[in-house]
């Protein structure tokens, strides 16, 4: 059954099976997506940030804390968007898992990957909207505009969802996903302005960080919380983030259509 022929609403079918699926392990991930992101906040930006918040300049003038938390908060929601992603894919991809029995269903690859696709953006909003509640109430965030944080840090998560999807729904199996994270996700964390301003590093780093997509993710939620935002810079950091999601899903429309009808 081809795509235009296939019944309406079939996407929202593989997303109700992912929230199924979902109930069965929830407490395990919850951790990882939640509570270890929330650990690092109280722990490095309330308790640490109290000892090395005093060059207040360095940081735009603001408390280590308020400087930390969006940063963190753009970071763990692309923590969440590779986790959404990498694993869940590249095993759902796997004969006899859910992806080739999906598919031998009324079901088409697109339909699973719009299924699967909503049910990472909704995941890591949760997660987001959860880290807010918590930056929200340490009274990190005073400006009008940190109500737009929570949408930004979103994008972010799903930006990096896309291509990891596209790529994960390769793989023969989940091995090659732990190279991900030791390799991409753990330098972005550290050099894209998450812990400390990308304005103390050299002139030339700084020129290659700002080419990052977490940088972008954390700029624009950074910015939007402390009220320094600009348009420009605004609509700069959600058009770099918001092609890169783009394109991770034409990629990925094309790579489940390979692998899962060969």
């Amino acid at each position: 059954m081809t795509t235009a022929t296939a019944p309406r609403g079939m996407a929202l079918r593989f997303y109700r099976y992912c929230w199924l699926h979902y109930r069965r392990n929830w407490k395990g991930t919850i951790v990882i997506s939640v509570a270890n992101p929330l650990l690092f906040l109280i722990a490095i930006g309330a308790g640490l940030g109290t000892l090395v918040g005093s060059d207040v300049a360095a940081l735009g003038g603001v408390s280590y804390l308020a400087f930390f938390a969006p940063g963190m908060l753009a970071a763990a929601s692309m923590q969440n968007g590779m986790i959404e992603s990498a694993f869940p894919v590249s095993y759902h991809r796997m004969p006899g898992r859910a992806y080739p029995v999906a598919v031998a269903t009324p079901l088409e690859p697109v339909d699973v990957l719009n299924g699967h696709a909503l049910f990472m953006a909704v995941k890591v909003a949760i997660g987001a909207a959860a880290f807010c509640a918590v930056m929200f109430a340490f009274g990190v965030a005073t400006s009008p505009l940190a109500a737009l944080v929570l949408p930004a840090a979103a994008l972010t998560g799903f930006a990096f969802a896309m291509p990891v999807t596209a790529w994960a729904v390769t793989l023969p199996d989940v091995r090659p996903v732990q190279t991900l994270f030791k390799w991409v996700v753990m330098p972005l964390y550290l050099f894209s302005g998450t812990f400390f301003a990308t304005t103390q590093l050299p002139e030339a780093a700084q020129h290659l960080v700002a080419l990052t997509p977490l940088w972008h993710g954390v700029e624009l939620c950074r910015t939007l919380t402390l009220g320094t935002a600009t348009w420009a810079g605004s609509l700069a950091h959600t058009a770099y983030l918001s092609a890169m999601a783009l394109a991770g899903y034409l990629l990925a429309r094309r790579n489940f259509r390979r692998h899962l009808h060969p």
